[in-house]
């Protein structure tokens, strides 16, 4: 079959690499792809979000299997926009239709919809501009540090923890009246503080089964220690070390069955990836968010683990007998280490040309901002390579990936040397 992957970052690249391994797949399109997709598939110059030139792609490439990497689209209703279209309601999209995509597209929503179904998660009130210093008082009556959230998408940046209240009550105005995150933040959810640690749990389901899929924990911060700005993710680990047999079964237990329910209940059609982000209390899974589909950099350690078809799992979910599948996965660690230009998550220069890919041994690079120009692989954006690697344990496989990152060169070149710091 000819499948289309929506996207151009290391979870697309993944995405690629993995389907690009199965018989099945005939011809691989990514739109619009990067230039580690553009070695193994053939890159459309088509936006994400532009649903016509999507419509016409799918078409003239005869494609019948669509995977949506980002969010945006779903949240945006690409999935509802191919049910409504006559010569493309057969086409296979993994990922939720608009009205479930809201879990992401709205912090208030999801919250809400955590509350409905009773499944553990922070305290919280949402506030709007219009009722400013309520939210001030709601502030007085937590304990710091205070959770402030943008309820829309704002890239991965919309979250602020801060331990002073002045300072929480300023950013409170800062993202309300002065729209700090654009229309993102027209109106803010803020939380109550959680002290754990914090993991993220893939699941993949039909409509009506589910697979849970390797957990992995992300490091979002761009210092070392996990200090300084937030970032899209500098690196993962897949699996995550705390996560014993115990606690996985109060996730499936508590978060992920009520989730899967909690869909059908309030029937919001959903066919993709459910990832939730957790945190541990204690010895117990609290949820801090929802996402619609699968997270980056996690997607490279989650992926390269599972033993299957990815095609056959997409065609089963597809048919909705995902509970048919014998999900297989690699008992070795798998982590990966983000490689990214200097100044990010601030400004930063792009067209930086990046050497020694070829050196690369025993890793697998996932390039993420990164493209071909002139004949030559330039960095195209913040977060530029992700170098993979497996081991029995998870410093084995952060020493390969660090040995083949010292082969690897351009210009302002920065990752996090302390990776796994924390378990």
């Amino acid at each position: 079959m000819n499948i289309l992957v929506l996207g151009s970052g290391g979870r697309e690249h993944t995405f690629a690499w993995k389907l690009a391994q199965s018989d099945k797949c005939k011809n691989l399109y990514v739109a619009p792809g990067n230039s580690g997709t553009a070695e193994i598939a053939k890159n459309l110059d088509v936006s994400v979000n532009d649903f016509e030139a999507i419509k016409k792609a799918v078409l003239n490439n005869d494609i019948s299997l669509v995977v949506v990497g980002p969010e945006d689209p779903l949240v945006n209703g690409i999935h509802d926009f191919f049910l409504r279209d006559e010569r493309l309601k057969n086409v296979n999209v993994i990922g939720p239709q608009k009205a479930a995509a809201q879990l992401e597209g709205s912090k208030e929503v999801a919250k809400e919809f955590l509350y409905r179904h009773n499944i553990p998660t922070a305290a919280y009130q949402s506030f709007t501009k219009d009722n400013l210093e309520e939210g001030f008082t709601f502030l007085e009556t937590l304990k710091p540090p205070y959770v402030l959230k943008a309820d829309g998408l704002a890239a991965g940046k919309g979250v602020l923890i801060l331990e002073d209240l002045d300072q929480a009550k300023d950013e409170l105005r800062n993202m309300l009246v002065d729209s700090k995150f654009g229309a993102a933040s027209e109106k803010v959810v803020i939380e109550e503080f959680l002290d754990g640690i914090e993991l993220s749990c893939f699941v993949l389901t039909d409509g009506k089964n589910y697979k849970v899929l390797p957990t992995a924990k992300d490091y979002k911060r761009i210092g070392e220690g996990d200090t300084g700005l937030n970032t899209g993710g500098m690196g993962a680990i897949s699996p995550v070390p705390f996560a014993n047999e115990e606690f996985l079964q109060k996730v499936e237990n508590r978060i992920v069955k009520p989730t899967i329910d909690g869909l059908r209940k309030d029937i919001l059609p959903y066919k993709g990836f459910v990832f939730i982000g957790l945190i541990k209390v204690g010895e117990d899974p609290f949820v801090i968010e929802y996402n619609v589909r699968m997270g980056d950099p996690e997607t490279e350690v989650v992926l390269p683990r599972i033993q299957n078809d990815l095609v056959d799992i997409f065609q089963a979910m597809g048919e909705k007998n995902l509970n048919e599948v014998d999900l297989q996965i690699k008992s070795d660690t798998a982590t990966t280490i983000m490689l990214v230009s200097g100044g990010y998550p601030e400004s930063y220069e792009k067209g930086k040309v990046i050497t020694g890919l070829e050196d690369i041994n025993d890793s697998i690079p996932f390039h993420a901002g990164a493209k071909i120009e002139n004949d030559k692989i330039v960095t195209s954006g913040g977060r530029v390579m992700a170098i993979t690697s497996f081991g029995e344990t998870y410093q084995e496989a952060l020493n390969k990936s660090y040995q083949n990152i010292e082969k690897l060169h351009f210009d302002k070149m920065y990752y996090r040397k302390d990776i796994g710091f924390d378990l």
